[in-house]
């Protein structure tokens, strides 16, 4: 058996989905526990309302991550981007931003965009990794315990596959 064959022995695959409203209070479980400043509910559930790409992850009948973007006009727009902080540094994050795009591709964009916290290295390093480049910053863009913080807007271009 090669490495690989044991490691997916010992972890099982998580699998992924299109979010539901009945997915809101584990979605938003995740969201308080692992933001300073999290969404409100109801700012998921008009999300879902609205139409919007919303995906979970999930891991032997528990979510564990989640994404929710918007798309028009060839772009895609992350809004929300989110693994279980118990569940970090498994490979979940790159899963569910690689499925991401993969929506996004579907659903016609040719780039996506989103903002990142300065201070969130590993997100940033993340999506270096996975081709987006630092493209601006929106000054005063989030909120913080020191009163707002920066936010780089970060880009990809999205090629068709070959």
């Amino acid at each position: 058996m090669n490495a690989l064959a044991a490691d997916a022995t010992l972890q099982p695959a998580a699998g992924l989905r299109p979010m539901r409203e009945d997915d809101l209070d584990a979605v938003y479980a995740i969201e308080i526990e692992a933001y300073p400043f999290p969404w409100t509910p109801g700012i998921f559930r008009d999300c879902l309302r609205a139409d919007y790409p919303a995906w979970v992850l999930h891991e032997e009948g528990r979510i564990v991550g989640y994404f929710l973007m918007s798309v028009a006009a060839g772009e895609a727009h992350v809004l929300n981007i989110c693994i279980a902080p118990e569940r970090q540094g498994r490979g979940h994050g790159r899963r569910l931003l690689q499925a991401l795009m993969h929506v996004a591709r579907g659903r016609g964009a040719e780039r996506i965009f989103l903002e990142v916290r300065p201070s969130n290295r590993g997100a940033i390093r993340l999506y270096q990794q996975e081709g987006f480049n630092e493209i601006g910053r929106r000054p005063r863009y989030y909120p913080s315990h020191d009163g707002r913080e920066d936010a780089l807007v970060m880009a990809i271009e999205l090629l068709a596959p070959e």
